[in-house]
């Protein structure tokens, strides 16, 4: 039987990775320079527009400048300042009808319906809060960069789910995995605590990770790659910015239209591409 399975594995291994040989990617469209520093873009379905949040300053400084716009999925704006007055806003994630952004120090939650800010949550001993992931039961993860910490947030009360990491910064929660961007690493925890690597070799900037399919991914780097990853298997770059100075931070991705969302951050704009696996 092990033998069977074994087989099984390996056939399955082959075909995901000529599908990742395949992986290329058209750029659509570009947004004027209407943003400020955006950081990160969240395509929300349910609201049929894609929420981008804007540092506005310095990505480390609670000076209040923090936005967050609305756009439609063309990259058309809606409200440029749907919610102003945060800090420096970096990963977003939605659960039920709020809105979550880690902003430094605190989890944000936003009223999606109302466009305000309903609570703020203190991260204790946090310095650099930079993505955000919920689970299936509504349990909040989030990175902190600067001290090597992922917290986890339930039911109000904050905890440490994972520690000593080199960087971490974007999360994923798929089912009972979580999956943490670190420092070019792509690592698996499970509810148990076991982490797993299943990437690596990526530029040290990993930033924002999506999900394409089953273990496969698309991975973003600040320095300007964006890459297609097999867990396990592969890793493809779709596209390099880096000799245009054009950074691509914390990607949304809209998994019906097969369409990546990259904020430039300093440049201003959102660039979509349609991403296209034959």
């Amino acid at each position: 039987m092990k033998k069977i399975i074994c087989s099984l594995a390996l056939v399955c291994f082959s075909l995901v990775s000529i599908n990742a040989q395949k992986a290329t990617v058209q750029k659509l469209w570009a947004t004027d320079t209407i943003l400020k520093i955006p950081e990160s873009v969240l395509v929300d379905d349910k609201e049929n527009c894609l929420w981008v949040s804007n540092i506005d300053g310095a990505s480390n400084g609670k000076d209040g400048k923090g936005s967050i716009s609305k756009l439609s999925k063309t990259g058309a704006p809606i409200t440029l300042d749907w919610v102003t007055g945060l800090n420096a806003p970096k990963g977003m994630a939605r659960y039920k009808q709020e809105l979550y952004v880690a902003d430094l120090t605190e989890l944000v939650l936003i009223d999606i319906k109302k466009g305000t800010i309903v609570k703020k949550i203190p991260v204790e001993g946090s310095v650099f809060l930079n993505d955000v992931t919920v689970n299936k039961n509504g349990a909040v993860f989030v990175s902190d960069s600067r001290t090597g910490k992922v917290h986890r947030i339930e039911n109000g009360i904050v905890s440490i789910e994972v520690e000593n990491l080199q960087g971490p910064n974007g999360l994923l929660s798929i089912e009972d995995q979580l999956l943490i961007l670190d420092r070019g690493s792509l690592l698996s925890v499970t509810p148990g605590g076991a982490i797993s690597k299943i990437m690596d070799g990526m530029d040290p900037s990993t930033d924002g990770i999506e999900r394409v399919a089953p273990n496969q991914y698309i991975v973003s780097c600040w320095n300007g790659i964006v890459y297609y990853i097999v867990a396990g298997a592969q890793k493809i770059t779709l596209f390099d910015t880096r000799s245009e100075k054009i950074n691509s931070a914390d990607i949304g991705y809209d998994a019906k239209k097969k369409i990546i969302y990259v904020p430039t951050f300093m440049k201003n704009s959102v660039v979509a591409y349609q991403l296209q696996i034959q």
